[in-house]
């Protein structure tokens, strides 16, 4: 009797994890989609360096907007745009950021990282990522419109990768749009961080 409870137990077990996805998760290497090759860059720039920043309003993975106007006077910004969630080169470059943290921190800076794709997506792919210091924000709907007005949104529809340097004031202070396929390096965004003071 103790030994059939035990199996009728074990198989109920066995039909909702399968049934509810309880089974063993599935890692973020074999969760990445390579698109393979992209053209570097796809867009046209619609800031300069010594522009004031565009304000805008996104909501962060937390469910919290986030303006970026609420930071002038007081830190730093540096906008961090990808193109897409579950791709390698944007899985790489964020987790890449929390070595930093305390650059950014010694600068008065915040990092704000934005992307296209909507919350539950980029929800679902930090999750995968572990634990990011920074607001992950989400141009989703309307869709790139943050992108676009910085001209940043490729015609395929994913922002550029690139990094937006702003000042206390609000003033952009240095542009990198990298190539798509190019993780930026570390020490740029460190020398970038330094020439603001």
């Amino acid at each position: 009797m103790k030994i059939v409870n035990i199996v009728l137990i074990t198989s109920i077990l066995l039909f909702f994890s399968t049934c509810f996805g309880f089974s063993k998760s599935v890692s973020l290497q074999e969760s990445i989609y390579n698109p393979g090759i992209l053209k570097p860059v796809d867009s046209n720039l619609k800031v300069a360096v010594g522009q004031m920043a565009p304000d805008f309003t996104l909501k962060s993975i937390k469910g919290e907007k986030v303006t970026l106007s609420q930071f002038r006077g007081k830190e730093k910004v540096v906008l961090s745009f990808v193109p897409a969630a579950f791709t390698p080169v944007c899985s790489d470059q964020w987790p890449g950021y929390n070595i930093s943290k305390s650059i950014f921190d010694s600068n008065n800076a915040v990092l704000l990282g934005i992307s296209v794709d909507n919350i539950p997506t980029l929800h679902a792919w930090v999750q995968q990522m572990g634990n990011l210091w920074f607001d992950v924000l989400s141009d989703f709907w309307p869709h790139g419109r943050v992108a676009d007005t910085y001209g940043l949104l490729r015609t395929d529809g994913m922002a550029e990768r690139a990094l937006i340097f702003i000042d206390t004031a609000g003033f952009i202070r240095t542009i990198e749009v990298a190539d798509i396929n190019v993780r930026p390096p570390l020490e740029f965004v460190v020398e970038a961080l330094k020439k603001m003071d």
